[in-house]
């Protein structure tokens, strides 16, 4: 009996410590994240790759309407939960998504994954595939591409399921001409900072 409350009171003190962790961890890591984005992230913003791909996109969905964004988000959805399709391929196979992958994988783990936003918060190029298209009514896009050039987001610590670490996203403007044009968000493992 002795030993079942001993290993209780060290599950209690161990589980609060990581609640106390988790409950600050937001704040607590924001200053490496910011340098690792500055490193890492922020050159990219405005490299040829992801600037192009952001503008043929703009002027592909100019037209677009919310219905016809919200029945792509609707098919990114149901391709997902099945495992791929057509419009997951098309996307993961474009030169940006390659881009990306190639980001994250020099990143030694740092970078657990990132995508690219347009204008209307819908995905041009990802190294994963993320669980909808549409991004456009999130904080990472909102508070990113929604508050203009040279705006940056860093959202709360969480633990990722699908990469089993706790991390960050961070999210930065892209813009041309000093123009946003659209959105970065990279997910970053803070154990790796």
């Amino acid at each position: 009996m002795k030993n079942l409350t001993a290993i209780s009171a060290v599950a209690l003190v161990v589980g609060l410590s990581f609640g106390a962790v988790d409950a600050q961890a937001g704040n607590e890591f924001e200053p490496q994240i910011k340098a690792a984005y500055a490193k890492y992230v922020a050159s990219w913003l405005s490299d040829p790759a992801v600037v192009n791909a952001i503008k043929a996109q703009n002027a592909k969905h100019a037209g677009m309407s919310a219905a016809e964004i919200d029945k792509a988000d609707k098919e990114w959805r149901a391709e997902k939960k099945a495992g791929g399709g057509e419009m997951i391929k098309g996307v993961l196979s474009n030169a940006l998504s390659g881009f990306l992958k190639g980001k994250k994988s020099a990143s030694g783990g740092l970078i657990t994954e990132m995508f690219v936003m347009d204008n209307k918060g819908m995905n041009v190029g990802q190294s994963d595939p993320t669980s909808d298209y549409m991004q456009g009514d999130e904080s990472k896009w909102k508070k990113s591409y929604g508050a203009g050039s040279g705006a940056m987001f860093v959202d709360d610590v969480e633990f990722d399921d699908s990469t089993k670490s706790f991390q960050s996203q961070v999210s930065g403007t892209v813009s041309d001409g000093g123009k946003a044009i659209g959105a970065i968000t990279v997910g970053l493992n803070v154990e790796k900072l």
